[in-house]
């Protein structure tokens, strides 16, 4: 178990190194346009982009609106219920992060997948997709 808590601290952070070295973009910014990325019409209500990211709302209010300053997001006004705060993936948010995507991928294969060379990843992929569901269903 302490392999696991150290790979838990250290992935983040040497994912985090490479992106912000080779493609200029810490990993906070790339998984929050990322998710909008995956997100029904490019938007999510920032709490939603919190819990996505594993972020608490004011560290997602920071990162989105550093993605704001660059033209990457837009921050409107929740057509629902007209109090709460949706992030919105620009076109430009989205070419930023297709460029962005080759140096993620190259490092997650570097620091992770390449570990596990000779090895079926399928079961691995659905363990992982397991722990994910399961750890995203005791949020809150």
């Amino acid at each position: 178990m302490r392999e696991l808590s150290r790979v838990m601290l250290v992935l983040p952070r040497v994912v985090d190194n490479d992106l912000v070295r080779e493609a200029g973009l810490p990993l906070s910014e790339y998984t929050s346009l990322m998710h909008l990325s995956e997100a029904p019409d490019g938007q999510l209500r920032m709490s939603e982009l919190a819990d996505a990211c594993n972020l608490s709302l004011s560290g997602v209010t920071r990162v989105v609106i550093r993605l704001e300053k660059q033209g990457w997001v837009e921050r409107v006004k929740c057509a629902e219920d007209g109090r709460g705060w949706n992030a919105v993936l620009t076109d430009t948010g989205l070419a930023r992060l297709e460029q962005a995507w080759p140096t993620f991928l190259s490092t997650v294969r570097q620091h992770l997948v390449d570990h596990f060379d000779g090895h079926d990843l399928a079961p691995l992929t659905a363990a992982l997709r397991n722990v994910a569901v399961e750890g995203a269903g005791h949020n809150g």
